[in-house]
């Protein structure tokens, strides 16, 4: 079984972490694309604010997506990780989600978490979508 690995230029490197920032299973034609964060070349988070990361996160999101030849019309599912009580941040999150998934509205998924991939990391963005026309 042959998987593609797709890792945008335009986004962090994964490999020192072993990781891409998606697969693609030819054979399903599904794209798994890795948690999706606010973080510059440099591993650094760009912004401090939780409404801010997330919008970062979505648009690191459709460069995957756009990757591996997907959209957001192709999106299944999403899994949006919050650091802390996710209802605390629900009034900050749910703009940011309907402007980018709204139309497509895929399976989502909100989960509050301990910690994340750094201290200033506030939210990450996981999805399952297709391969397909966009």
């Amino acid at each position: 079984m042959h998987i593609n690995h797709i890792n945008p230029a335009a986004l962090y490197d994964g490999a020192p972490f072993g990781m891409s920032q998606a697969t693609v299973d030819p054979a399903s034609g599904l794209v798994f694309v890795s948690g999706q964060v606010d973080w510059d070349s440099n591993y650094q988070v760009k912004h401090g604010d939780i409404e801010a990361q997330a919008d970062s996160a979505v648009q690191n999101l459709l460069t995957v997506l756009e990757a591996a030849n997907s959209s957001v019309d192709q999106l299944l599912q999403l899994r949006v990780y919050v650091r802390g009580e996710l209802g605390e941040h629900m009034d900050k999150l749910v703009p940011v989600m309907a402007r980018y998934f709204g139309a497509a509205r895929p399976a989502l998924t909100g989960i509050g978490v301990a910690s994340l991939a750094s201290p200033e990391t506030l939210v990450e963005i996981e999805a399952v979508a297709r391969v397909g026309a966009r």
